[in-house]
């Protein structure tokens, strides 16, 4: 009875809130949960009307900023109403399709997080004979104010080549009375990148929904896709108690500034600020032409008509919908391209009106639509005695109407003159709606007067468009330069033509000192957006092309505003910008700062932008630029390069430069290079949110063509659990590239060496490092690179990914680079873990080479090196009769010497092995493989690397203080998404690390660790795989682990036999110190040990100083303890002398297997992999056995009992 008295109550005192004027009553429930009644017309009205703003929940949209990420499962209340299931929009993640390498379509990442892990909404892929709609809904929304706009993420890509069609992508406002209307339709082109827009939705009277549409018939999935959804200004204006002066009041109690009132707009949200215009004459072309006279000479005509009779199913013509009821039912004027004309103008005029004074001007407003290529402009002018331009707005504007508004101080009779010029381009046109014109704008009962027209504007030298502002002057007086946006030339600042679309505008100034500048002014506009300024199209342009300008931010408050530069490409669109600045650059008017922004190559013609936003327009304070320049921005500008192509990138970026083309920057960071170790190298950090796409790319100035080889060196630093790629290619001038050099994944937070040779190149060619964000959390750089004539010495490791690495054959049969796709050879190579990966293979069966005949793959010559130094290698050989594998140091003088040799069958999959190398002299390593007379057989090697320290000992320690010792993180994605990496305490400064690591028990001691991050990667795992080792009864897996408390991940150590994984051990939550653990392991099979961390939300795991004995247990085990059974003494000693015996017979044989192989080997032998499988008894059928240890409980050593 309490509860629902309670119910009662607030029935009753929310009828009494409504009966005051209180739309709104919030309470606390018994259960102390705080509850808040609204309205059905305060849900969704983009206003938190809850103290919380729960009633603006799930409203496409959700909280206080009104943005929707898509990172909840409900998706803020849209939905997929796509007519048919064969193409649909969902939710998605870039991740769910890859680990590790890009996906093959749909964006790389999400918007909002920038990782993998984000989630937006993708379509579904789809093929059929005809075009289909994926449609997305969002929910009912109240009314919109006519500032509304959304700004939308977007990703349009072509993964497949299969072609966009027209519109993949468009949105549309539908009414609750099913009315809709075009909004946005952003331009089909295909780019591998999130790109950003704004939907003007303007004002809408009634309930509506927003609804995003994609049509294909054929598409890959996730190719278009939308994130970050921000719902900007759309609230009605809320009631102020009283207006100040300039602004009226409003029927609802709020205000508008006067200049609103009768502009054709509801401003107010109630319609009071159009009623009381008596003596306005209005045109909305809902009834006709209101006396505006559409008749011209031109064959090109304006016509009224509305978007309905225009096309109901090409989305790219017409408006989509007028200005003045915002529905594709509503009327307007409309100009565009014909096919019976090669007219490129038009032109209405207005009835004759009377002369004007300064005191009672006429004053017109009007509302222009410029949309697509098509727009080229309108222009506004007077015709008396003579003809001449009053107002004039260039190019395309957007997907809106934008507001303009014209006074007209004419002393004599006369006409308004619209002229509208449209270009040849796919789609667009320019629409006209809603002229009002004031009670200053009286007709005339006289007669025309016949005006003179104007002399035609001088034309070019050239009627060649794309020589007009190329940066380089083709006239004589450098006319097709002269006004495109240089201020160096007289005509210079007339080129930048204001494109603002709302309340903020720029303007040309020239003050009494003839120095120009353009500073942003107040504008007719109703959009609340930035004041925005364009060149004419330029370009293309060189390498070299920079921007040169000075600007100021001045004024007495702290925060003038914002200015911006970006480039808007004629084929791409809007860039990302490449300039920002926020604040105040001065307190005092008339101080300017000097900037110089970088252009780079485009390599389409491409219009600058100035943006800015002011915090306020007053005479105090203003923002300005003057004196700008283009600065050697002609394509055939060549540089002087002092140093050629050498960088050590203390200062700047020598004779490389940033290419444009790509997602985002390289940037330069003073701290840990590798050249002096405290100054700067070249960095890409992949853990940062804002780099939105795939591609860093860094390119080498043009090198001539060399008829002799060159040799690239650098020094690359890969770190981190999630970091990507990194390649090197070479780039032609006709646009192909060859991969020269590539590396992924984590290499230990240090620099490494690389050689990459550069073959005779036959033209003039380019370099280009590119960094891949294939991973989300790690860091890529490159310091001191290098090119010198002359071949590469061996490189310290080469992987065959992008070339032989200077590797040449002879023999009876010659090696192939190859991938595992090719044919005969292992299924994957063994540094990607894929069959497209890349091996040196050496077919060995008798069609290829006869049995005892041989095949040599020698590396380049390594120079004198006395000290012992280790080659490491993987090696694969086909089960069947492959032939024998030998590794031997050639000098340049004498005989060679075997380091290596397996004539064991193989089970087909990648082992690892590794020989001591030191030459007194110069030398080379040779891979020579005999033939055994198998059918279809073969020998590959991969991942060829050196050291310049000995390889490890059999069962030896591995510390990793020099080397991994053969432990390597696996690239497969179906193991794990990330890897493990190797640091020390005193280096690392991104990542959480133990105080020390345990061998050395001090700062600069390393080990390996999974570390937390900001990235949402937690429970994600890394695998860490020893070599494949052979079949044991007796191993001893020794290993330290360093696992805080509070750490929420946890370690498994698992056994992987023939592809099962088989868990031995799990370690959670530790006391944040180094702990010690054992574990005895008997297989019957080739196996490999694996670590499997799990990474947590806060902390670190860390792995260090492990240790596999072979032909012995551990004295105590960490492994579970077996379930109890009944006492069976007699059982128990029948199976303690079965396993003593058996014990025996593995000593004496692999006592004997031991003399027969170290025989041929030496002290050489290096590896864990050089067992046979004929070393075991075939009669065990048990894979792998957990022999018990006699200590079943877990035992914490220190390190005394080590």
């Amino acid at each position: 009875m309490g509860r629902i008295l309670r119910l009662v109550i607030v029935c009753v005192l929310l009828q009494l809130q409504l009966a005051i004027g209180q739309e709104r009553y919030e309470y606390v429930t018994e259960h102390g949960r705080l509850e808040c009644v609204v309205t059905q017309e305060q849900k969704c009205n983009f206003v938190c009307d809850c103290s919380d703003c729960r009633d603006e929940r799930d409203c496409g949209y959700k909280g206080q900023g009104f943005i929707c990420d898509f990172e909840d499962a409900s998706v803020c209340g849209w939905t997929d109403v796509s007519s048919q299931s064969i193409y649909t929009w969902k939710q998605m993640q870039s991740g769910q399709t890859h680990t590790h390498t890009l996906p093959s379509s749909g964006p790389s990442c999400d918007y909002t997080t920038g990782s993998s892990t984000g989630r937006f909404m993708g379509v579904t892929n789809v093929t059929a004979e005809s075009p289909h709609s994926a449609v997305l809904k969002s929910p009912l929304m109240q009314q919109s104010a006519a500032t509304c706009r959304l700004i939308i993420r977007y990703f349009l890509w072509d993964s497949g080549n299969t072609g966009f069609g027209d519109v993949p992508l468009w949105a549309s406002v539908w009414r609750e009375n099913s009315t809709h209307s075009v909004v946005w339709r952003p331009e089909a082109t295909s780019v591998r990148s999130w790109r950003e827009a704004v939907v003007f939705l303007g004002r809408t009277n009634t309930p509506f929904y927003i609804q995003l549409h994609s049509t294909r018939s054929v598409g890959s999935y996730g190719d278009v896709a939308v994130d970050q959804l921000e719902f900007r200004d759309c609230a009605l204006p809320v009631s102020a108690g009283g207006c100040d002066t300039g602004f009226f009041n409003c029927t609802q109690g709020n205000c508008v500034m006067q200049q609103q009132v009768c502009d054709g707009t509801d401003d107010c949200g109630d319609g009071s600020d159009e009623l009381m215009c008596d003596g306005y004459w209005r045109c909305d072309f809902e009834e006709g032409l209101c006396m505006w006279d559409l008749k011209i000479m031109s064959p090109l005509k304006w016509n009224r008509t509305l978007q309905t009779n225009l096309t109901t199913s090409d989305h790219r013509i017409g408006p989509g919908r007028d200005h003045s009821e915002n529905t594709a039912s509503g009327h307007f004027l409309y100009l565009t391209t014909s096919e019976n004309t090669t007219a490129d103008w038009s032109a209405f005029h207005s009835p004759l009106l009377q002369p004007t004074t300064p005191e009672h001007p006429c004053e017109m407003v009007m509302y222009t639509h410029q949309f697509g290529p098509r727009s080229g402009g309108v222009s506004v002018l007077v015709a008396e005695h003579q003809i001449y331009p009053v107002w004039e707005r260039g190019g395309a504007l957007g997907d809106l109407w934008v507001r303009a508004k014209v006074e007209f101080v004419v002393n004599s009779t006369f006409q308004i003159l619209f002229v509208g010029a449209v270009r040849d381009g796919a789609y667009g046109g320019i629409g006209i709606d809603s002229i009002i014109m004031s009670p200053g704008c009286r007709f005339s009962n006289e007669t025309a007067p016949k005006p003179a027209h104007p002399e035609p504007p001088s034309h070019p030298c050239t009627d060649e468009t794309e020589l007009l502002c190329d940066f380089h002057p083709d006239c004589s007086g450098a006319e097709d330069e002269g006004a495109c946006g240089d201020f160096s030339y007289a005509w210079g600042s007339s080129g930048w033509t204001d494109s603002s679309v709302g309340s903020q505008g720029w303007k040309l100034l020239q003050n009494t000192s003839a120095e120009e500048s353009l500073f942003v002014s107040t504008a007719d506009g109703q959009q609340l957006t930035e004041a925005q300024t364009r060149t004419p199209l330029l370009g293309p342009s060189g390498v070299s092309c920079s921007l040169s300008f000075s600007y100021s931010l001045s004024g007495t408050s702290p925060n003038i505003g914002e200015l911006s530069l970006r480039v808007i490409d004629s084929m791409l669109g809007p860039q990302p910008r490449l300039w920002e600045f926020s604040g105040r650059s001065s307190e005092k008017p008339g101080e300017w700062s000097k900037q110089d922004v970088y252009i780079g190559e485009r390599r389409h013609r491409f219009q600058l932008e100035f943006s800015a936003l002011a915090t306020e327009i007053s005479s105090s304070s203003q923002i300005a630029v003057k004196d700008v320049r283009y600065i050697n921005c002609h394509p055939s500008y060549s540089p002087d390069i002092l140093n050629g192509l050498f960088c050590n990138f203390e200062e700047e970026l020598c004779g490389w430069y940033q290419d444009q083309t790509d997602n985002y920057d390289w940037k330069l960071v003073a701290d840990g290079d590798h050249t002096t170790g405290s100054g700067s190298s070249l960095v890409v950090e992949m853990w940062t949110a804002t780099l939105l796409g795939p591609y860093g790319r860094l390119v080498s100035f043009r090198h001539p063509f060399t008829p002799s080889p060159l040799c690239l060196s650098f020094y690359y630093r890969m770190y981190g659990p999630d970091t990507g790629t990194l390649n090197v290619k070479v780039l032609y001038p006709d646009g192909p590239e060859q991969l020269l050099w590539t590396r992924s994944g984590g290499h230990g937070n240090r620099w490494h060496e690389s050689l990459c040779t550069i073959s005779p190149q036959l033209t003039a060619f380019q370099l280009v490092f590119e960094a891949v964000r294939s991973g989300f959390d790690g860091l890529v750089a490159i310091d001191d690179l290098a090119l010198v004539p002359g071949a590469c010495s061996v490189p310290s490791s080469c992987s065959f990914e992008a070339q032989s690495c200077g590797y040449a054959s002879t023999g009876s049969t010659l090696w192939v680079r190859q991938r595992a796709v090719s044919g005969t050879g292992p299924k994957t190579d063994h540094t990607l873990e894929t069959e497209n990966g890349h091996y040196m293979l050496a077919h060995t069966g008798e069609d290829f080479l006869p049995q005892g005949s041989t095949s040599i793959l020698t590396s380049s010559v390594h120079p004198p090196n006395p000290n012992t130094g280790c080659v490491s290698f993987w090696y694969s050989m086909d089960v069947v009769t492959p032939g024998s594998l030998t590794a031997f140091i050639k000098p340049q003088s004498g005989e060679r010497t075997k380091v290596f040799s397996n004539v064991l069958k193989q089970s087909g999959t990648w082992h690892h092995g590794s020989a001591n190398i030191s030459c007194s002299e110069s030398c080379q390593i040779e891979f020579e493989v005999k033939g055994g007379g198998g059918i279809g057989s073969y020998i590959a090697i991969d991942d060829v690397s050196f050291s310049a320290h000995s390889c490890p000992s059999p069962g030896a320690l591995c510390d990793l203080e020099h080397r991994p010792c053969g432990w390597y993180n696996t690239p497969n994605s179906s193991l794990d998404q990330l890897d493990w990496e190797v640091t020390s305490a005193a280096i690392e400064k991104h990542y959480p690390t133990p105080p020390h690591d345990h061998t050395l028990g001090t700062e600069k001691g390393h080990f390996l660790f999974l570390p937390s991050s900001q990235q949402n990667t937690s429970l994600f795992s890394a695998c860490l795989l020893s070599p494949v080792l052979p079949p044991t009864y007796q191993t001893c897996l020794r290993f330290w682990v360093y696992i805080p408390a509070h750490y929420d991940g946890e370690l498994r150590v698992l056994s992987l036999v023939v592809g099962t994984q088989e868990r031995l051990l799990t370690v959670s939550g530790g006391k944040s110190e180094w702990k010690r653990y054992e574990l005895n392991i008997t297989c019957t099979q080739e196996y490999q040990v694996v670590f499997e961390g799990v990474k947590g939300s806060e902390g670190v795991l860390a792995l260090d100083d492990i240790e596999l004995r072979e032909g012995m247990f551990c004295t105590h085990s960490d492994l579970p303890a077996s379930p109890h059974s009944p006492d069976n003494t007699a059982a128990i000693a029948a199976s303690i002398a079965v396993v003593v015996l058996l014990i025996a017979l593995v000593v004496v044989l692999v006592f004997y297997l031991r003399g027969r192989v170290w025989a041929s080997d030496s002290a050489q032998r290096m590896s864990f992999s050089d067992f046979g499988n004929d070393t075991f008894d075939p009669e065990l059928t048990q894979d792998c056995v957990n022999v018990p240890p006699r200590n079943m409980s877990e035992v914490d050593l220190s390190d005394d009992s080590y």
